[in-house]
């Protein structure tokens, strides 16, 4: 399955361009995900949300739309990242299983400060659970260091069946290793003179990547930092998060209709 998304669906500039006018705010996930087919949940980074939520979130949504879930970031804001198992417990006992069947990726996101220690990052790791409540869980670590451009990083993500973030972003690591059985990119050079984000032969790109990620391949485009893994199928979720944000759900509109 190839999903294509946004970042939250709570942003006043959607209000005149996505949402439609007069859509009260209690009906603009339902709208959203109407037109998408995954969310990432970021709120979770900056608090605890409640159980009901989740629950909430789940009954407003079709049956086939799946969330992503931005961890808190008391996990993963810290110097020592193995002594994060308390937080790492909490977050994940936070509700996030009310979700049920639409409980998709768990992005663990770290500061752009945050460097790549082999034996502390194994450790943090191993501290992310298989499961919860009986619901498979799938881990995303989100690094933005160069330090983590390494094949030892490749090597511990691919013993723990963690997947990195990929993105556009020339700011941050390019990582595009499949380390895990999904994709997770998360695109941020939305521009506001581009309709859909991004230039027609761009998205045209992206779409093309998604498919070979799909079935197990991996983009020639991409450069790899260690040999490639074997050739399995994949689930590939793309949410495009940044650059001109009111663009997004354009550009996630546009990339799904060529899907």
């Amino acid at each position: 399955m190839i999903r294509a998304g946004v970042g939250g669906w709570t942003f006043e500039p959607w209000r005149d361009n996505f949402y439609p006018a007069g859509l009260p705010h209690a009906r603009e996930l339902a709208f959203a995900s109407a037109k998408l087919s995954a969310i990432e949940i970021n709120g979770t980074y900056y608090g605890t949300q409640k159980p009901a939520s989740f629950a909430k979130w789940h009954a407003e949504t079709p049956d086939d739309f799946m969330f992503a879930v931005k961890a808190s970031r008391f996990c993963t804001n810290r110097k020592i990242l193995a002594e994060g198992g308390e937080s790492v417990q909490r977050f994940i006992n936070s509700g996030i299983a009310e979700l049920r069947g639409k409980l998709g990726p768990i992005n663990w996101q770290f500061l752009p400060t945050k460097k790549f220690d082999p034996e502390d990052f194994d450790a943090f790791l191993s501290l992310l659970p298989k499961e919860v409540a009986g619901l498979p869980l799938r881990h995303v670590v989100e690094v933005r260091h160069a330090s983590f451009a390494v094949p030892q990083f490749i090597d511990t993500l691919r013993r723990h069946g963690v997947a990195a973030v990929l993105t556009d972003n020339p700011g941050f690591p390019r990582l595009h290793d499949m380390t895990a059985d999904f994709v997770y990119a998360r695109l941020q050079l939305c521009r506001e003179e581009e309709p859909a984000g991004y230039p027609p032969d761009v998205l045209d790109e992206w779409g093309r990547t998604a498919r070979i990620w799909a079935e197990g391949g991996a983009p020639a485009t991409l450069p790899l930092l260690a040999p490639a893994g074997a050739k399995q199928a994949r689930d590939v979720f793309v949410f495009f998060i940044a650059g001109f944000k009111p663009r997004a759900p354009a550009a996630a509109m546009a990339l799904l209709q060529r899907l």
